[in-house]
């Protein structure tokens, strides 16, 4: 199931004309994809902005931002039309060791206390294939803009107990953190550093669709 358009199950895929020379096949948007249209809140407690990167050349570290809010608004026959903002608070980061995440807030990292927050601006949407759309936008860490692209699979929507409409999603983008000015590093007796430039963010987003 695509989330914004794919062929009615009850759509002739092609209609021979009179006279005609070829078969027309007809997309039509499905009403259940269509009714998703709207704005959308995303329920932080039900999501997770994450991140995996390198250590010391042979192992992962993982942590996640704590605290961030967003908003989505979709259309369900037009994914071009599709935006996403997201906030993250900085300061809520958790890699599970308090001393870790102290020196992330610190100035060596994200500077914390001078830049709060990382925020994301969509500028553009599209649809990949199958269930797995693109959302490609503007990332902001210390005052430094770059654009980045986010794939994202479209998990499915469901009312919950409390009668609200909610969609899902999850997806993946890799960024070097250097091109955001993070780029304290320490060289390894053995060579290499500790901490790799390559950065995997990860998404799992729940959000809630507004009255």
């Amino acid at each position: 199931m695509g989330l914004f358009t794919r062929r009615s199950q009850t759509t002739q895929t092609a209609r021979l004309q009179e006279g005609a020379t070829a078969a027309v096949s007809t997309l039509e948007v499905d009403p259940a994809l269509a009714a998703l249209t709207g704005d959308y809140v995303i329920d932080a407690a039900h999501s997770s902005i994450g991140f995996t990167v390198r250590h010391a050349m042979v192992t992962n570290v993982r942590g996640s931002f704590a605290e961030h809010e967003g908003a989505l608004y979709l259309d369900g026959a037009d994914p071009s039309r599709s935006t996403a903002s997201i906030d993250v608070k900085i300061a809520s980061v958790d890699t599970g060791i308090a001393d870790r995440d102290g020196h992330l807030r610190s100035a060596d990292f994200f500077d914390a206390e001078a830049f709060p927050l990382m925020t994301f601006r969509s500028t553009e949407a599209s649809r990949v294939g199958g269930d797995t759309y693109r959302i490609t936008g503007e990332l902001t860490i210390k005052d430094v803009t770059r654009p980045l692209s986010i794939d994202l699979e479209f998990n499915g929507s469901a009312t919950d107990v409390y009668g609200s409409e909610r969609v899902g999603f999850e997806g993946s983008a890799e960024i070097l953190r250097s091109d955001w000015g993070l780029t304290w590093n320490a060289a390894l007796e053995a060579g290499g550093v500790m901490v790799s430039d390559k950065v995997k963010l990860t998404f799992d987003i729940s959000a809630v669709k507004q009255a």
